[in-house]
């Protein structure tokens, strides 16, 4: 059973999408589902400073065989900011399975991009039950596999930013040349407080800090498929190889690509995950 605001449909992408709002208990959820409502569930979860926006290119080469829902994390796109002010990733993931409750998805494959997919292994590691399989796009193994910024961070006396600040900042989510960052990407950045930016790169930091992911998703024991960009400029795509310290663990690097191969390269992107699903949903 899915659960609606009411509100109208709309368009975010190359399709119609149904979105909205869920009332939680620490703040509402902003949540959109496209696809047939009973093929199973795939589940999409942002990176840090981005929103269900980031998936949209990548929702049409999905629909055919999945119920595709994305989640704004709350602090994010047009969710609220959290009643208790807590952004660990073990709140945010159980935020989202609350929301998935709601909607009545008893099983998803679960992807995660960027500090998504430690979010998406938070999700597993509390609610196995309900995750079938996990696959995370450029996430970090750990904190050893960090790449300091080569700008400056957001200035907190300057916000919101500019446009040039924004795509300083966001620049090294990219390497496609030519690509250009779309301008809601940007937006989502803007919309947010710098406390919300801010509390969540220290949450992620501090997820990897007291564990490995590797060492999380071996306790786990899902299917997981790991997708790297070999540009990356956020994490090094060389760390991927930790992850195949997980037993059946499927690494695969996309050459050419940077830290978002979502949006870069939604093709490719999606054919790596649709083959795994093929087997996993």
């Amino acid at each position: 059973m899915t659960v609606s605001d009411g509100g109208p449909s709309v368009n975010d992408g190359a399709e119609t999408t149904e979105c909205s709002t869920l009332s939680l208990d620490d703040g509402d959820i902003y949540v959109c589902q496209d696809g047939p409502r009973d093929a199973p569930a795939l589940l999409l979860i942002h990176g840090t400073a981005s929103s269900t926006r980031s998936w949209a290119p990548m929702v049409p080469l999905l629909t055919g065989s999945h119920r595709v829902i994305r989640v704004d994390l709350l602090g994010h796109g047009r969710s609220a900011e959290p009643a208790d002010g807590s952004y660990a990733l073990p709140d945010q993931a159980r935020r989202v399975g609350a929301a998935l409750d709601r909607l009545g998805a008893e099983h998803a494959v679960v992807v995660g991009h960027s500090s998504g997919g430690a979010a998406a292994t938070a999700l597993a590691e509390q609610r196995p039950d309900l995750v079938t399989a996990l696959a995370l796009v450029n996430t970090g193994p750990s904190l050893n596999a960090f790449i300091a910024p080569e700008s400056a961070a957001l200035d907190p006396s300057q916000w919101p930013p500019t446009d040039e600040q924004l795509r300083r900042f966001a620049s090294t989510g990219f390497s496609r040349a030519g690509y250009q960052i779309p301008e809601e990407l940007l937006g989502d950045v803007r919309s947010m407080t710098h406390h919300t930016l801010a509390a969540t790169t220290r949450a992620t930091l501090s997820y990897l800090d007291e564990q490995a992911l590797p060492d999380r998703l071996t306790a786990v024991g899902k299917p997981l498929l790991v997708i790297f960009g070999e540009d990356d400029r956020r994490w090094r795509s060389s760390s991927a190889a930790d992850y195949r310290a997980v037993p059946g663990a499927k690494v695969e690097l996309l050459p050419g690509l940077g830290h978002s191969p979502l949006l870069e390269d939604p093709p490719r992107t999606a054919a790596s995950l649709l083959a795994f699903t093929a087997t996993h949903a």
